[in-house]
């Protein structure tokens, strides 16, 4: 069995992932001698795009984040691509759930207070919980959120079955999920499709008091809208990892908003998710020399 000839570019980018590439069993080399890529710089899609088109025999692409749009326009039929979906489940749920108990149980709001206040919050224990995107970070949510007893709903474009779930309906019910569920989760893919997917029609769909968590893309999230259903309460708050603009600029509406939680992109930190991310390089390029099928293969026709 030939070690695998994989080159790990842009120069100078988590080089930490240059022992995993060993340890699975492949080789450095340069992007001249490769027959496949380690890219690590997420503003680097026309870099790549130029070094495949001078590469040809580059047959294998590994892309380390989940989210993979702005790479879109370089995706092309004759070579593997993978990317780190699945990767970052466990540390982006975690904080889905902690978002989710700090909205709910009104966190957000008494850490803002500087007087004692009255009592705000509802429980997680026993809610109806709609949650948008069937992924590992679903999954892990799912497994996460059921000591809590609650009443599980999957909105996913196709609608299979999940352990645990009450039940898995698609995106033409989106509205009707909405309606019954007391914490709104966002764990989806961003396409085409999806982006806005929580518009105006959408907030207006989700029932009084109940508290949106988006652990996703901000741009599945109409902003302006958000911000306005906030404004007049008419659903209970939001609490965003993720914004639209991101960064989140200052003097933004919702860093004021009480009913507003607001962390900066961080449900899988550079720290948390090195490791995690070095053990998926390892086995893709163990899989890669044993002629396996590859973790996190990046579905062309979906876009993720």
């Amino acid at each position: 069995m030939e070690a695998p000839r994989c080159a790990l570019l842009p120069e100078g980018h988590q080089r930490a992932l240059a022992s995993a590439i060993t340890e699975g069993g492949g080789r450095l080399v340069g992007i001249e001698d490769a027959e496949a890529v380690v890219w690590t710089d997420p503003k680097g899609p026309e870099e790549l795009r130029r070094l495949l088109d001078e590469h040809p025999q580059i047959r294998w692409v590994q892309l380390p984040w989940a989210g993979v749009e702005p790479f879109r326009d370089t995706f092309d039929e004759d070579r593997l691509w993978t990317c780190g979906k699945g990767v970052y489940a466990e540390p982006v749920a975690e904080h889905a759930l902690a978002l989710a108990l700090g909205g709910m149980r009104g966190i957000g709001r008494y850490a803002r207070e500087r007087t004692w206040s009255g009592p705000y919050g509802h429980n997680l224990l026993g809610a109806h919980v709609c949650i948008l995107g069937g992924g590992e970070i679903t999954r892990t949510f799912v497994r996460l959120v059921l000591p809590f007893g609650a009443y599980l709903t999957v909105v996913r474009n196709r609608p299979e079955p999940i352990t645990g779930v009450a039940e898995v309906v698609g995106t033409d019910r989106l509205h009707d999920a909405l309606g019954r569920a007391d914490l709104v989760v966002l764990a989806l893919a961003l396409t085409p499709q999806t982006e806005r997917i929580i518009d105006a029609d959408a907030l207006a769909a989700m029932a009084d008091g109940a508290f949106l968590v988006n652990v996703a893309r901000g741009q599945h999230v109409d902003t302006d809208a958000l911000v306005e259903a906030l404004e007049q309460g008419r659903i209970g708050g939001a609490a965003l990892d993720v914004t639209d603009p991101e960064p989140l600029p200052d003097g933004h509406p919702l860093w004021d908003l009480p009913n507003a939680i607001i962390t900066p992109h961080v449900g899988n930190t550079p720290e948390m998710g090195l490791e995690l991310l070095w053990l998926r390089v390892r086995e893709n390029v163990e899989r890669y020399a044993h002629g396996d099928e590859l973790l996190g293969p990046v579905h062309l026709e979906l876009g993720y």
